[in-house]
């Protein structure tokens, strides 16, 4: 597997990261073991998790703990804060205090003695940034965490970020994690354009629009048991957004390349995003071992200029004022 510069850090990631959002949920122990053991032998190394991941909250992490006793070394370990491990109104946020006791509790729970790279979940209103970033600079500078990141920030947050910590000589982003697919390609409006301009890496999960581009899915008919689409939760609300026209649109077109190529709608709804300018990993979310190999088939090929052209043209979006303008004016040498 392809290992690929995280961002301008001076560690390197494979091209298929490993989310682990289903360890302690929809994967039991035995089974997530078996999910991570495959990923480590194919050459996987980037390993992603959340404090909040599992049921109970943290569990994802306990479990990975356990399973990397012996293995710490070989991953690149990444985890998040941000979002309520409990009920109090300190429990969540990122605050000096919730941030600090997180990441004690996840070195508790992961069985290590660092955090290849911890990230903020999403942007908090309620704290100054700079509380924030000075915070994560400490840890950095305590050993605690190597590398510090940032998920589903907009990119006025991600260049304001950037700044501050400039300025302040503050540890900087080295990546960004977000949502992005063939059916989500939203972050090419402004956070995709900032990461290339900042040298930020770019972890793209939910690269197969949760499930929309499989054809797991149907126009027109309920979503099938067990899946997520079929619950009530937020992973329900996130794969119901992505089943518009166009997205079915989409993962037809994604199926007619497939058929062409020889290859599983997943691989080549992976292959794209894998092999996108500025792509460092895609963040594999499996359920057990035959997802996982499925996934794994997405890597050491490419899409020929048609296949890529017709994906490109089917999932197209306006970007809208100002991008568009930009664009024209650009195209016309102004």
């Amino acid at each position: 597997m392809e290992q690929r510069q995280l961002g301008r850090a001076g560690v390197r990631v494979s091209e298929l990261g490993l989310g682990t959002m289903t360890f302690g949920r929809e994967s039991d122990e035995e089974t997530s073991r078996a999910i991570l053991e495959r990923f480590l032998d194919a050459g996987g190394t980037l390993v992603d998790t959340a404090n909040g991941y599992g049921e109970p909250r943290g569990a994802s992490e306990e479990i990975l703990g356990r399973i990397l006793k012996g293995r710490r070394d070989d991953v690149v370990l990444a985890t998040k804060v941000r979002f309520p491990m409990g009920d109090g109104t300190n429990e969540r946020g990122l605050s000096r205090r919730h941030i600090r006791m997180s990441v004690e509790s996840s070195l508790r729970r992961l069985q290590t003695d660092w955090i290849d790279l911890l990230q903020i979940h999403s942007w908090d209103p309620d704290t100054p940034l700079e509380e924030t970033l000075s915070t994560l600079t400490d840890l950095v500078r305590a050993g605690d965490v190597r590398y510090i990141g940032a998920s589903n920030l907009t990119g006025w947050q991600l260049g304001t970020a950037g700044g501050l910590a400039s300025r302040a000589g503050w540890e900087p982003f080295v990546s960004y994690q977000g949502n992005y697919s063939l059916v989500a390609r939203e972050l090419e409006r402004e956070v995709l354009p900032y990461c290339a301009y900042a040298g930020l890496a770019m972890l793209s999960y939910g690269p197969l629009g949760g499930g929309v581009l499989t054809g797991k899915y149907r126009p027109g008919e309920a979503p099938p048991e067990d899946t997520r689409a079929s619950g009530d939760g937020i992973s329900a609300i996130s794969v119901g957004r992505q089943m518009t026209e166009r997205g079915f649109a989409t993962a037809e077109v994604v199926r007619q390349v497939a058929a062409e190529t020889g290859r599983t709608p997943a691989q080549v709804a992976l292959n794209w995003v894998t092999y996108r300018p500025g792509a460092t990993s895609s963040l594999l979310g499996a359920r057990s071992v035959e997802q996982l190999q499925d996934n794994l088939g997405s890597i050491g090929w490419h899409l020929d200029e048609e296949h890529r052209n017709r994906l490109d043209e089917s999932s197209r979006f306006k970007l809208g004022y100002p991008q568009d303008a930009q664009r024209w004016m650009a195209s016309i040498g102004l």
